[in-house]
């Protein structure tokens, strides 16, 4: 599916694969035209892969051991809310941090005005898409999931 979209899509659209957990399907993504990992946690035996890793991790620890494993980012899985984010910003301010995993359209703006590089949505973005349902209304999501990610609300 990868290859299919990479050739569809061209070299110019970021498509990443997500859930790896070996070296295997690491090298297997890079060969069909990933362009980026996303693991669940961290995983070792991709530290300093040749592809840029979004290391899943959410204590402290996890975080070091993903930054010392080479993670270009760190997907805060699953994400334990707005407040965590706000709180390990604290001793790790330079951390690109994307939380994952309960985020909705109404949690956007609140976690990049936290601090988050970015924010990872999956079933509340998706629907009944994936299963052959309503592609409208995927559209009508993916629109208000931009907008809240192009207009974050700053806080203070």
């Amino acid at each position: 599916m990868l290859r299919r979209a990479r050739h569809v899509l061209g070299d110019d659209v970021a498509l990443g694969v997500g859930t790896v957990v070996t070296r295997a399907q690491a090298d297997s993504a890079a060969d069909a035209g990933a362009g980026y990992l996303v693991t669940p946690a961290v995983i070792p035996e991709l530290a300093h892969h040749r592809l840029p890793v979004l290391a899943g991790a959410l204590t402290p620890s996890e975080i070091v051991a993903a930054q010392a494993g080479g993670a270009c980012a760190i997907k805060l899985f699953p994400t334990p809310g707005v407040g965590y984010l706000r709180a390990i910003r604290g001793p790790f301010p330079d951390v690109p941090f994307v939380p994952v995993g309960g985020v909705d359209v109404n949690d956007v703006r609140t976690y990049l005005a936290a601090g988050a590089a970015a924010v990872g949505v999956g079933s509340p973005l998706l629907g009944d898409a994936p299963h052959g349902g309503d592609l409208e209304a995927l559209r009508v999501r993916a629109s208000a999931f931009l907008d809240a990610a192009r207009t974050p609300t700053y806080s203070t």
